[in-house]
């Protein structure tokens, strides 16, 4: 009976099902077909793939699929990078194995163990494996090397912390590549004199320094940096030590309207004048406490966000902004953030001042890389649309909240086919630079006012710190910085592309463990040798 009744469901279903393996189209007639499509395709020939749709009673799309896997096949087999694919033996299984597990995976020690024994791999004990990334390690370097020449790149400097271990790190934030990363028993002077000295004897030489307020990071400015200016991070010296305050002063605020409706709501059930009297005295200040922490939260924000807006390269036209309009600006903004008289705040207002003397060198910076922009042909209001559109996804990145993220997306995309608009009516078909976008942001990317980026490498090798139970050695930090350099980014802004490939400029086609390879077989080729 319940057979009888789920019988038509099921014929109902098998009719709407999409997909239905056909035994007729047999290998050599999918191979067939799929030579016909690609064949057609490189040619340009129209109807072809039609024709064949028609003629086996497929789809277009599978045909297309069968193509592209028929292409990959071909280019794996007959393709240009097969020059690059080397036979490895059971022991260079076992290493790339080892560091795929490691640094892609973030696999702890114990758990490369697990699976290399599961895969039956040589060196898949725990001490062989700690022995050997070790020893890998060990091999690279801690600091960057240019050799061809001398190298001048923002650095954006900062200390991370393993346990109460500090590691110094340097950074270049156009291309997120780690310039050196050290492990330190300190953090003073000394020890960064030494680390920026180090980037200088290798070819690596700042054009200005960003980072936050540290004693020691200043200091080490001072006296390995002497020529180079710093600039404060933006973030660490306002957002930082205000931002906070208006989360703060909106608690206050929400409590206090909280307050002045349980007053109002006790208020209406009083029976007496003089429980009547006593709860108007209490709903009275109630009111003139909420309307007040309203007006302090209100001006305090208001006043917080024109600061903020201060800190923009470009005004809303897509103008360069002058560093002293900023910093008289942004002075007056703090004075009258002072004149609120809140003890807390007139405190961190203070620190923020102290900064401001090493706050708006990249104002300098953004004159000088706006007139190189200016030699580029392109006329000054397509030049200014770019400009704005940069800053908007700039804006973009930095947005937390989806809501804000969006509208910054929607202005960005706006003013570029603004600016593509402009740039096509000011040249002939032919001059038409498609590329111009890229040059422009490319260089208005130098423009960097913030030592965020710090951060995300903190985030991104924050992981390797904890399946390591934070053990952290010198030989782990290099294998790391090399992972990190050579990996390949699969979304963002630098899609497709490796920090070291935007830091050269030039294409490097290798994987990173091909290249970490070559350095094996350079510096130590025993540790590839089968035993």
């Amino acid at each position: 009976m319940i057979l009888t009744s789920i019988q038509p469901f099921f014929k109902e279903a098998l009719e709407r099902r999409l997909f239905t393996r056909r035994t007729d189209l047999s290998n050599s007639i999918r191979l067939t077909i799929a030579s016909d499509a690609l064949h057609a395709m490189k040619n340009g020939t129209w109807g072809t793939i039609t024709h064949i749709a028609n003629e086996y009673a497929i789809s277009r799309t599978f045909i297309y699929s069968l193509a592209h896997a028929l292409k990959e096949v071909g280019e794996f087999f007959f393709g240009e990078q097969t020059k690059h694919l080397a036979v490895l033996s059971a022991k260079e299984y076992a290493i790339q194995l080892m560091l795929s597990f490691r640094m892609e995976v973030i696999g702890s020690i114990a758990g490369i163990s697990t699976a290399m024994k599961r895969l039956d791999c040589q060196l898949s004990s725990t001490g062989a494996i700690s022995e050997t990334l070790s020893r890998i390690g060990g091999l690279l370097p801690m600091t960057i090397c240019s050799k061809e020449s001398i190298q001048y790149l923002v650095f954006a400097s900062d200390e991370i912390f393993s346990k109460n271990i500090p590691i110094l790190v340097t950074v270049d934030p156009c291309s997120s590549a780690i310039l050196r990363i050290e492990l330190s028993k300190t953090r003073n002077a000394e020890d960064w004199k030494n680390h920026f000295e180090c980037l200088k004897n290798n070819g690596v030489e700042a054009i200005y320094l960003v980072s936050d307020d540290g004693t020691g990071l200043r200091a080490g400015h001072a006296e390995g940096l002497k020529e180079t200016v710093r600039q404060s991070d933006t973030y660490h010296a306002i957002a930082h030590k205000l931002g906070s305050w208006a989360d703060r002063l909106e608690t206050t605020a929400y409590a206090a309207i909280k307050r002045e409706c349980e007053c109002e709501k006790v208020l209406k059930s009083a029976k007496s004048n003089r429980v009547k009297i006593k709860r108007q005295e209490a709903y009275g200040k109630a009111v003139k406490n909420a309307e007040q922490a309203i007006k302090l939260y209100d001006d305090f924000c208001y006043l917080y966000r024109c600061i903020i807006s201060e800190l923009n390269v470009f005004d809303g036209d897509g103008n360069l902004r002058h560093r002293q309009q900023a910093e008289e600006s942004v002075e007056i903004g703090l004075q009258l953030i002072d004149e609120l008289n809140r003890a807390g705040i007139s405190s961190a207002v203070n620190k923020v001042r102290r900064t401001l003397p090493d706050l708006f060198h990249y104002f300098d910076r953004a004159e000088s890389l706006v007139n190189e922009c200016k030699e580029l042909e392109v006329d000054e209001k397509t030049l200014c649309a770019y400009c704005i559109a940069w800053q908007w996804g700039k804006a973009v990145r930095k947005a937390k909240k989806s809501g804000r993220k969006q509208r910054a997306k929607q202005q960005e995309h706006i003013y570029l086919e603004t600016a593509d608009w402009l740039h096509l009516q000011g040249v002939e078909d032919e001059g038409w630079d498609k590329d111009i976008q890229k040059v422009i942001y490319s260089k208005l990317d130098q423009i960097v006012q913030s030592s965020a980026l710090v951060e995300c490498i903190n985030s991104i090798i924050r992981p390797y710190f904890n399946t390591s139970k934070n053990n952290v050695s010198q030989h782990q930090l290099n294998l790391i910085m090399h992972y990190h350099n050579h990996r390949r980014y699969l979304d963002g802004v630098r899609k497709g592309r490796t920090p070291m490939e935007i830091l050269s400029g030039k294409d490097n086609q290798k994987d990173w463990i091909e290249i970490l390879f070559d350095i094996i077989r350079e510096n130590d080729p025993e540790l590839l040798t089968t035993s």
